[in-house]
């Protein structure tokens, strides 16, 4: 064989071989996170993070970092009393400020940005060819008009990051429903496996009317180990026991940067507005984002 031809075998074998290994380590990664029971995983993690034991704690969070880039540096406090009180840990004062511009629409959170672009009439898409619906989304055909044909950014949260979020604008929260559903892992991988995961995950759907009018609708998507969703505007605690779908009367005026709840997990935020709005210039898929930051602006 020649020397040439030879030489793009070799390539050829090597870059099949990394194909197959980068394959089954998807396989591998899909079959520990969700060919497992989810719901009693979910179940127990919310139990097990919050024995206030300060071995366990401290075993936990060793844990935890050996398998992740969990940083706690900016955290407000240096210890933690239980796995629970770290993952829903505050940060040190100023840490994230919020764009002043009223035109903008921040971050809620620290994420990784996902799918974001135009809805198509009623479609969205977790990822490049698997879409989803507005309906299927969120379960209720007058939001579904509100915003047809509008924009959407999906904001994965991954279990090291900061897990509360916040107001992205000044607005008023006129309703909160609890879709019941599933927990699914939400990472890339799960997205290219399981079609319309957002749909079948419990979610929260918040609507809110900017203080210029405009409908911002704001739903954060659960996953495994994701025990519960904590929301201040109703003062509850949604999780497995909430049984859904189920609105919840709310009429909560927050400013820009107020703190709206957390997660007790790394999970998904999906935020839809308007077409009037653009995406601004830092939003990309797979970069990060902090809470506070610029997302969208009206022009």
């Amino acid at each position: 064989m020649p020397e040439a031809l030879a030489g793009r075998s070799d390539r050829f074998m090597t870059v099949k071989g990394l194909i197959t290994a980068l394959t089954e380590q998807e396989n591998l990664n899909f079959l520990l996170t969700n060919r497992i029971p989810r719901a009693a995983i979910t179940r127990f993690m919310g139990w097990f993070s919050k024995i206030e034991n300060p071995y366990v704690c401290a075993a936990s969070i060793a844990l935890w970092r050996l398998f992740s880039d969990l940083d706690l540096s900016e955290a407000k406090k240096t210890e933690f009393k239980s796995l629970h009180d770290c993952f829903t840990r505050e940060l040190k004062d100023g840490l994230r400020p919020f764009d002043p511009d009223p035109s903008v629409v921040t971050s809620p959170s620290d994420a990784i940005i996902g799918a974001h672009g135009a809805i198509e009439d009623t479609e969205l898409f977790q990822i490049k060819g698997a879409n989803y619906s507005l309906k299927d989304l969120l379960g209720d055909d007058r939001l579904v008009e509100t915003h047809r044909n509008g924009r959407f950014v999906t904001l994965r949260l991954t279990s090291s990051m900061y897990h509360r979020f916040h107001a992205p604008a000044d607005f008023r929260i006129e309703h909160v429903t609890f879709i019941s559903g599933d927990v699914w892992n939400v990472n890339p991988i799960a997205l290219k496996r399981v079609e319309k995961l957002f749909c079948k995950n419990e979610r929260a759907v918040i609507e809110t009317h900017l203080s210029s009018g405009e409908a911002l609708t704001i739903v954060p998507v659960a996953a495994i180990l994701v025990a519960s969703l904590r929301l201040h505007c109703i003062e509850a605690t949604l999780n497995a026991q909430t049984r859904g779908p189920t609105t919840f009367p709310c009429d909560a005026q927050v400013r820009k940067g107020d703190e709206l709840g957390w997660f007790e997990h790394g999970s998904t935020i999906i935020v839809l507005t308007p077409d009037r709005f653009e995406f601004c210039d830092n939003v990309r898929e797979g970069a990060r984002i902090k809470a506070g930051q610029p997302l969208l602006r009206k022009p």
